[in-house]
């Protein structure tokens, strides 16, 4: 009898396709655009439009002052939580707008 192995999901193989290729750090910044409601909640999620990631840098529009004042209080703390959620440091600054 052969055994059946577990299916593979496809974001694995996604992944390890990118590092394959060469794309290990556009992937990861797709991923972190990806999470960013998952990490922040639903609140914040709604207050923000994510614009841009690139060379460490989160780009984040926010919806009005007040926002992103409450943000930039909280800006180490997401930053925490987005890096632990991608398993490495990937995001080095939070720019809020």
């Amino acid at each position: 009898m052969s055994r059946i192995k577990n299916p593979t999901k496809i974001s694995t193989i996604v992944g390890e396709l990118y590092k394959i290729i060469g794309l290990d750090e556009a992937y990861q910044q797709y991923k972190t655009l990806q999470i960013w409601n998952t990490v922040v909640g639903e609140a914040i999620a709604e207050a923000t439009v994510l614009e841009r990631f690139s060379a460490g840098q989160l780009f984040i529009r926010v919806k009005n002052p007040a926002w992103r004042l409450e943000l930039n209080f909280r800006k180490k703390e997401i930053l925490e939580k987005l890096n632990n959620s991608l398993d490495k440091v990937l995001v080095k600054e939070i720019i809020f707008r």
